[in-house]
Formats: C-alpha cells, structure tokens, sequence
C-alpha cells in the first residue's frame, strides 16, 4: 500500500485505521462483541508486519513512540467505530470508548542489541525511542487512579486542547505557555479555561523487573528498573513472573529524602508486557545431540547401568565417588511426572533433596553444580539474600507497600539451592511447608493479598547440630522439624566417620596427577559428558519422557510400602502417603534418566534404595556403608543380577 508521507503524526490516523480494518479486523470484532464500553482493550500489532507494510511509519513509531501511538490509538477508535457501523444489524455490539495499540516485536528487527539491551545496559542514548527489556518481576505495587488527560480551553480562540500529565515532574500537569492550537496561524493566546467533566483517568500500577542472573559473570551487580503499567496492562504479572516489556524511556524525579541529593530514576512506561513463564525451561537442543543420546543407548543396550552409571560421573566430577549423592541430585533435577485428578487436585511432580553433612563433605560443591545444570535457578542462604528471604515480604518503597520475591518465587520453574538450610527465618519455616507441597505461596501482608507460585526443586544443605548422633532422629540432629523433612524426597547423611580403606582410596585419587592407564571404549564414552552435555541431557529427558508404572512395578512400591506401615519401628514422619508419592516420582525420574518412558521393576528398586538411604537405622543401606562412602562398581548390571539371584 503506498501512502504519501506526513510528518504530522495526526496526518496517519487514516492510513493507520485503514491497515487496521485490513490486517487486524478480527480483534476490532472482537473488541466489538464485548459488553463493557467503559474498559479498556488492548489491540496486538506485529510490529514485523506493520515493518513488511508501512516502513516509514514503522521507523517513526520507534523513533517518536509517544505522538504516534497516540496516534495510532486513535486509529484504533476510528476504525472500531466503522466496525460497529457495519455490525449494527448484530445484538451485544457496544461501542467502546477505550482501545489501546500493543507493539509485539518479536521476529522483528528491534530485536537487536541495540533496541534490546540488558536492563544493566539501559543508557541515555535510549530515552525517547521504543524500547524493549526482558527480566524478573520482583515487586509489585498497589494499583492505582491516575489522572491520564484533561482539556483546556483557549480563552482568545475558543478551541481545546489535550494536556497530559508529565512523569518526569510525578505526573503533574504543566499548562503550554502559548495556545498549541492553529500551528500555521498561531493565534498567541496565553489564558486557558479548564473544560468541565473532561478529566479522564486510568489505572495506574508501579512494578519493578531485574535481570536475570543466568546471564551475569561472577561479581555483576544485577540491576532492576521500574516499569509504569497503565489500564489494560494492570495486574497481568506478579512478583516472579519473567517478562519482556516494550515501551518508552523516560525519567522521573526521586522521592525527596532528607540530605539526599534528587536525581532522575529511568523509567519505563510500558506499551505491551509479554509473560514469559513458558519459555523458563527451554533450552536449544540439536538433532544431532539428540542422535548421540539415542546412539549411546544403543550401545549401553545390554549393560544399561553402566551407561546409567557414565552419565552420572559427569555431575561433579571433581568429588570422588560419592555415587548415591549424584544418583540422587541426577533423580532430583529430572523429578516425576506431575498428576492431576478429575477433583483438579495436582500432586506434584518436582521433588526436593537435602543432604545433612559434617563440614568437608562436599555439600555446596553439589549445590553449585546442580545450579550450573538447571536452566533457571536461584542460589541463597537459609538467611536469605534479601529481606524477602526465601518466600516474599511486604517492603515499603516510596511511601506505598509493595511485595517483594524472595528467592523460592524468583526460582520458579527451576531449582533454588539453599545452604545453610537450618539456618531459615521464623516467617520462612511458617510458609515454607505450603511453597514444598502445594508449590504456592499465600501472602497476606500489609493489605497485600495474593498467591505466588513456587514450581520448583528445593535442594538444601546443612551441617548437623554439634556432634551428629545416630541414636537421636533427624529432627534433633538439625532442629528442623518432622513435617519440614517429610517434604523432602531424600535426605542423605553425609558422616566423616573413620574408614581406613576409604581413605586411602580419596588420597590417592586427590594425589595422583593422571587417571590410570586403564582406558577402554566405554570409559571414552564416559567423557563425553561435560556440563553442557549433560545439562542438555537431563532437560531433554525430563521434557520428553512420561514414564508409565508397570504391573512389576506398582507391585514392588506397594509391597515395599505396606511393609513399612506394618513395621513397629517405622519413622511416621516418613511412612505416610508423601513417602509413596516420592518413590513414585524417583522411580519415573531414574525411568527417564535410563531412556525409557515405562518405570520397569529396576526403577522401582532404585527408587526404594535412594528412600532406604534416607534412614539412618536401613537395614538395606547399613550392609552398603555411609552415603559419603558410597562408590561406582565396575559391573553394575551383573551384580544386580546376582542380587536377584
């Protein structure tokens, strides 16, 4: 369509309205259909489409957002009110008094580092034009009433005008000092009469994004930036939500503090806000990646523990043995298939890890290494790195209460590793319970009433109090609670006890300088899991598999299960139904660690050693040693054979 070009913004509102009716008359329908007159709708634009059809104003939409999206608002009513024109035959057709342009840059090419930097690239240069950042919403304010727009009158040519408020002075309005009105015959009227019944106001709502520390080095600061949500894009994300805003960049003076300097704070003021949640977990993997997983298999096909077993040496690598913890993280990151019944009642499918260990056994090295292997995940103190601590708060920011996530919600749909786990707030240890089981969060603070979610894997560490005793229950050894270590799926022991052999095992490995010449073709295919690989490995099969209980298996679970109930010297905390949903979710997480999407009888008994391996007083792990001892066989498959046997 070929348009000639205007350089008055208002000069486009025709050609805006007709590629409106062209390209988008399904959502002016739509809009149409809608009872409400008084609310505002968002009306989506590609701006890779309006690019392909209108390359000029494109350009001047990104170089000059604020005159021509009003603009291009307008259009949206002017081409709305036709729409209405030609469905007036139709019943429920209201005309609507409030339609808002959404710009959607994906698959644009604003999707550049230049008008697509990191929230801690944000600079002048990028004040006034469109502009797009991604991060995690980490506050979220009160909604607002905010004064949008009023008229005046111009006392010496009758005509009206539009002021509108200025953030930069906190949205006060600011009269022109001469009529804006008749710009070729400027008519020089200075006094201006405000017009009865003209104010217009909207939702107004302050929330603050952060960027993402997946993308930080070691010692980067992340920075936030404050984002102004108007009308329709009020309450549509909440604390811990990823996003993408589009919008224009502006400044607004400080609060005034006393002997504190008053700077500008950048802001921006959005136009679209695109949830991202969905897209936390994705993660490029190639076809040909893909082949070399089936073709390892293939050849792990008659000894599938071995293979089982290679993989799990790349988590790690740098502590030696220890096959029962990383058998156990391996299990924890992958986790079990998520059930929901006809009620909608949904149990979870994520499961959670705590090892409880004397100093010197390794713990925060698999902390760290489990969260280089997650695509999203959050690692703190049971302190907390904020005053959010792990859940949220309610912080008081500029004289309004807002929420604040803490690190369970900014971890959501990932893995959020706590060290110090003991070491939890009072508020903490009281909400924590409801975020490990129902994976949500109720909050009721400060006026402040919602619900966040906690969708993801708890992997904690703690030292036990004092000298551990084996005599007293877990819950004396960490004063942690019994309902709190019920929630987790495993717990390992990790004790430094004396072990002779053991020990000279670890200090000829951490001396010698080379691994032995004993090389075959498997130990090459055991070193080609680096972390990248490997990281790869457990998201594929945790998004590919579904893994099914067999016959053999649910017989073994239910058989184990009941036993334990029947047992006299049974830990309730641990033998109730949350035990059975945990074997559950280990028996289909090791299913997809092993390739398959069935859980056989193998999986069920590997998921019983690694619940055996979280009592202290097994009969089945005593014959085996501590956790901390626990070590690769050469020939796992045949002795699991003979165990048989």
């Amino acid at each position: 369509m070929e348009v000639q070009l205007q350089s008055d913004p208002w000069e486009w509102e025709k050609p805006m309205a007709t590629y409106l009716l062209r390209y988008h008359s399904d959502q002016l329908r739509s809009i149409a259909s809608s009872p409400d007159p008084n609310l505002h709708y968002p009306l989506f634009i590609d701006f890779a489409e309006l690019m392909e059809e209108h390359p000029h104003l494109a350009r001047l939409i990104f170089s000059q957002p604020t005159p021509y999206l009003q603009a291009f608002d307008n259009a949206a009513l002017l081409s709305h009110r036709i729409v209405v024109r030609d469905l007036e035959q139709e019943k429920n057709v209201v005309e609507k008094n409030f339609i808002h342009v959404r710009i959607n840059i994906s698959g644009s090419p604003l999707e550049c580092s230049e008008t697509f930097p990191t929230i801690g690239r944000v600079r002048v240069q990028h004040r006034g034009i469109l502009l797009t950042v991604k991060g995690t919403v980490i506050r979220s304010g009160a909604i607002k009433m905010h004064e949008g727009e009023r008229k005046y009158m111009c006392n010496k040519c009758k005509k009206s005008f539009t002021v509108y408020p200025e953030v930069e002075a906190r949205n006060s309005i600011s009269l022109p000092s001469i009529c804006p009105m008749q710009k070729l015959k400027p008519c020089g009227g200075t006094n201006f009469q405000y017009v009865e019944n003209t104010i217009v106001c909207h939702d107004y709502q302050e929330i603050k994004i952060q960027e993402s520390t997946q993308v930080l080095g070691v010692g980067a600061i992340p920075r936030s930036i404050l984002v102004i949500l108007h009308d329709d894009l009020v309450d549509v994300v909440k604390a811990g939500d990823d996003v993408i805003v589009t919008g224009l960049l502006t400044a607004k003076w400080s609060p005034e503090l006393k002997d504190v300097r008053c700077d500008l704070d950048p802001v921006l003021i959005a136009n679209n806000v695109r949830r991202t949640n969905q897209l936390k977990s994705e993660m490029d993997i190639s076809d040909d990646l893909v082949t070399k997983f089936k073709q390892f298999w293939e050849h792990f096909k008659d000894a599938p523990l071995k293979g089982r077993n290679a993989i799990l040496r790349g988590i790690c690598p740098q502590v030696f043995g220890l096959f029962t913890v990383k058998l156990a993280v391996a299990l924890t990151l992958i986790g079990g298939v998520q059930h929901v019944d006809a009620s909608g009642t949904r149990v979870r499918g994520e499961s959670h890890l705590l090892l409880v260990g004397d100093p010197g056994t390794g713990k925060s090295q698999f902390l760290k290494f489990a969260a280089k292997l997650s695509n999203r995940s959050v690692i703190t103190t049971g302190l907390g790195s904020t005053s959010a601590g792990l859940t949220v708060t309610a912080v008081k920011d500029g004289g309004e209460w807002m929420l604040e996530a803490g690190a369970l919600v900014l971890a959501d749909g990932g893995l959020c590793c706590i060290d110090e786990f003991d070491s939890m707030r009072e508020h903490d240890r009281a909400t924590i319970h409801e975020a490990m089981e129902q994976q949500t969060i109720s909050v009721a603070k400060a006026g402040l009433v919602t619900t966040l979610s906690t969708r993801t894997t708890v992997f904690g560490a703690t030292n036990p109090k004092g000298q551990y005793d084996p005599d007293q229950p877990l819950s004396v050894n960490t004063t942690l609670s019994g309902p709190l270590l019920s929630r987790f799926d495993i717990v390992l022991v990790l004790l430094d006890t004396k072990n002779p052999e053991w020990d000279a095992v670890v200090s000829s490995h951490i001396l010698s300088e080379a691994e032995p010449d004993r090389a075959n073709n498997d130990e090459d295919l055991a070193k080609v899991w680096p972390l990248s690989t490997l990281k790869r490995y457990l998201h594929y099969v945790k998004e590919t598999f579904k893994p099914v209980l067999t016959r053999e298996a649910e017989r073994v679970i239910s058989s184990y299960y009941q036993l334990q109930r029947k047992s006299a010297t049974h830990n309730a905390a641990r033998t109730t139904v949350r035990m059975l949903e945990s074997l559950i979710r280990l028996a289909q997480a090791h299913a997809r660690l092993m390739f398959r999407n069935e859980v056989t009888r193998l999986d069920a008994i590997t998921a019983i050693l690694c619940v055996e391996s979280s009592m202290t007083t097994s009969a089945i792990v005593d014959c085996i040693g501590n956790a901390l001892h626990s070590n690769f066989t050469e020939n796992p498959d045949q002795e699991c054979i003979l165990a048989r046997c």
